[in-house]
């Protein structure tokens, strides 16, 4: 299945993508994209629903953030090696974790707010980790059955205020817009293996970033299992599990997003985004 949520800011309603692309309403079955829908019950109700037998949404609605009251939003550090070696960083022996602020959640299609002062503002693809079962000290054998889906994540970053400032990365990854995440969440029935997926990133029309998930240091039950044994999961945390080379950080010289900027992005399967830039009011 591939679930969404439409509508205006902060009152989405919960949607499903029939086959032949037309939106559903799901609001007369559900209240939203979130909590113990996403729960193996939750989603196997959903799936058991005839499309056809709910509401066509007419037109062209805003698409929302795919999930909706998230709870953590987790992001792992230089995951592909060429990655690492492009930000002149060692490969990491364990999983680089760290939190992005959930008021950075945004629709895949909003604008991208460049923030007050940035002068580094970057992008980043990303294959996005959405957490259906609680996950608490899960075997690498047992992870992937914690997943209720796959997304397309962009973890946008202000690189001035993430590495050339003290402190943790956070304040550099939670700008408000700086975590558009869908616009579909494709459930993990649909997604056999997430290590084998394209993805790729475009800025006004060049392709910077074309990488593979299969090129990830740590797969995907590797970092549901390692984040689990510091923290529980619960359904509808988000797990945006790294970029492969061609940020503007790794460019010569560097590349950085100023407003006008059109970014658009991918992974093959989940859908793609498109973000225009604006300065931050």
């Amino acid at each position: 299945m591939k679930l969404l949520r439409f509508g205006p800011k902060g009152a989405e309603k919960p949607g499903l993508l029939d086959a032949s692309g037309q939106i559903r309403d799901l609001s007369g079955v559900i209240d939203d994209i979130a909590g113990d829908v996403l729960l193996p019950a939750g989603l196997a109700r959903l799936a058991a629903l005839d499309p056809a037998s709910l509401p066509a949404v007419p037109g062209t609605p805003r698409i929302g953030p795919c999930v909706g009251r998230v709870g953590k939003f987790l992001c792992i550090g230089l995951n592909y090696s060429d990655h690492a070696a492009e930000s002149g960083l060692p490969v990491p022996t364990e999983p680089v974790l760290f939190m992005k602020a959930t008021s950075a959640i945004a629709g895949p299609y909003d604008e991208l707010e460049i923030p007050r002062g940035s002068e580094k503002t970057d992008w980043e693809v990303e294959l996005g980790v959405v957490i259906g079962k609680a996950a608490k000290y899960v075997s690498l054998e047992d992870a992937l059955s914690h997943v209720a889906g796959y997304c397309v994540s962009h973890d946008v970053s202000e690189r001035a205020f993430q590495i050339e400032s003290t402190g943790q990365w956070v304040k550099g990854k939670s700008a408000d817009t700086f975590g558009p995440i869908g616009p579909w969440l494709v459930t993990a029935d649909e997604v056999p293996d997430p290590q084998v997926l394209p993805l790729w990133l475009e800025v006004n029309g060049r392709r910077y970033q074309n990488g593979n998930t299969n090129t990830m240091v740590f797969g995907v039950a590797q970092l549901v299992s390692y984040v689990s044994r510091f923290m529980s999961l619960q359904p509808g945390d988000v797990i945006s599990t790294g970029t492969p080379p061609g940020v503007g950080l790794g460019m010569k010289p560097p590349t950085y997003l100023k407003a006008g900027d059109v970014v658009r992005l991918g992974v093959e399967g989940l859908g793609e985004q498109q973000q225009t830039c604006v300065n931050a009011a």
